[in-house]
């Protein structure tokens, strides 16, 4: 990198310039990507950006050290030539309903083409979704064939077992006046916790009310998708859904404190066989780590469960992450519901999970749930009866009675001042 794409000036943008005019406006909810606007986090060009943050959620302070170690370019552009996504997904009714999506760019994959003259006047316009294709290999589909649960098809399910998908990265997008209004704030106080939260990383969140959209620094959703994709559209598609949030020790490496992987897995072969039905498969899997609490606090909350005395049990399961985080759950699923809207989704007919907390979002978003389905007993782990027995009590969905909370000492669910 040459020492003239460098720049010792640093344009400062905490305050709106009384004599500049947008060139880029975003009117959040329009009917077109173009009516709408495109949205520029491009620090490349300060002078076009129209929102808070920039592209690549927390993958931009990597992206910050390959500048500052010379290993890349800070005015380069991304190449975009073919890389449109490999899968039609909208548009839908949905993405120009007033808030009815907040946290992601319906428009996201489709920004290279929607602004191609723009981009090629040298505006850094990129992406927020990526739509690929991909194939999964995994061993659980593999013991679901041989226990004649799961068949080769050839187009779902290969003889080998491995499942074809279409694969979809998106990095969150916030519509600020939106999020407060899912979350009953108002604009001005989430501002302010956003910016307090974060140290005083964006002070354009106080400065600028001017821009309201956020690029947040956290991590994004995927979404892999079983069956003929084309049947998004299609009211009379059957659909099976789970959503997934994060857990990193379980997913990939199997630890069996918690029913995270099974779940999931169990979630993929339902949505393998609802593909082959004719029907559509849909995972989500969200980057909350650890109820969004980070994995560290999760370690710690491991800790702290198993030296309590009378060791773990379901009774303090919530207590013990209240006592290290304060709070029993960050994940707050008000968000969750965006991505099965930009899917074009008004009905989920097999909703692979058990959580309240899901359900309820979904349903106050106008989302009609037929049937949920539980995890079979079987796949629970012996160190994981704990956590299902403490959520069937706190409220999570069960076919059968669910343990009473007062049997279980009576603290699940309680403020922590009670302890």
């Amino acid at each position: 990198m040459t020492r003239s794409n460098r720049t010792d000036h640093i344009r400062l943008t905490s305050h709106p310039d009384p004599h500049a005019k947008a060139r880029f406006r975003i009117d959040w909810g329009a009917a077109t990507a173009r009516e709408r606007g495109p949205i520029i986090g491009t620090v490349s060009r300060p002078q076009d950006r129209n929102v808070i943050g920039s592209h690549g959620g927390s993958y931009a302070l990597y992206r910050a050290l390959a500048v500052s170690s010379g290993a890349l370019d800070p005015i380069r552009r991304p190449d975009l030539t073919n890389t449109h996504p490999v899968a039609k997904i909208g548009p839908f009714a949905r993405w120009s309903q007033p808030r009815r999506i907040v946290s992601i760019d319906p428009w996201g994959h489709l920004a290279a083409e929607a602004f191609a003259a723009e981009i090629a006047e040298g505006v850094d316009i990129r992406p927020s979704i990526a739509v690929t294709r991909a194939r999964l290999d995994l061993l659980e589909m593999r013991d679901a064939m041989a226990a004649g649960r799961l068949r080769a098809d050839g187009d779902v399910v290969s003889a080998s077992g491995s499942l074809s998908v279409v694969k979809i990265a998106i990095d969150p997008v916030w519509h600020l006046p939106g999020i407060a209004e899912r979350f009953g704030a108002s604009e001005t106080g989430l501002r302010h916790s956003l910016f307090e939260q974060t140290a005083g990383m964006f002070p354009e969140l106080i400065t600028r009310p001017d821009l309201q959209v956020f690029l947040p620094p956290i991590g994004g959703i995927t979404v892999y998708l079983f069956g003929d994709v084309e049947r998004l559209g299609d009211p009379r598609t059957k659909i099976t859904c789970r959503v997934h949030d994060e857990c990193n020790g379980s997913d990939v490496f199997g630890s069996d404190i918690c029913t995270c992987r099974p779940y999931l897995f169990h979630g993929i072969e339902e949505c393998a066989i609802a593909a082959q039905a004719g029907g559509l498969g849909v995972i989500v899997y969200n980057r909350k780590e650890g109820r969004a609490l980070g994995e560290v606090t999760k370690f710690l909350v491991y800790n702290a469960r198993k030296r309590q005395e009378g060791g773990d049990a379901a009774s303090a399961y919530f207590v013990r992450t209240e006592c290290v985080a304060g709070v029993q759950d960050a994940r707050f699923q008000q968000l969750m519901p965006d991505v099965i809207h930009w899917l074009g989704l008004e009905r989920i007919d097999r909703f692979i999970s058990m959580s309240d907390m899901k359900y309820d979002a979904l349903r106050s978003q106008g989302v009609e749930i037929v049937e949920r389905v539980p995890i079979p007993e079987e796949l629970v782990p012996a160190d994981a009866h704990v956590e299902i027995a403490a959520k069937k009590a706190a409220g999570y969905y069960t076919p059968d009675a669910p343990p009473n909370a007062r049997d279980l000492s009576g603290s699940i669910g309680r403020p922590l001042e009670k302890y």
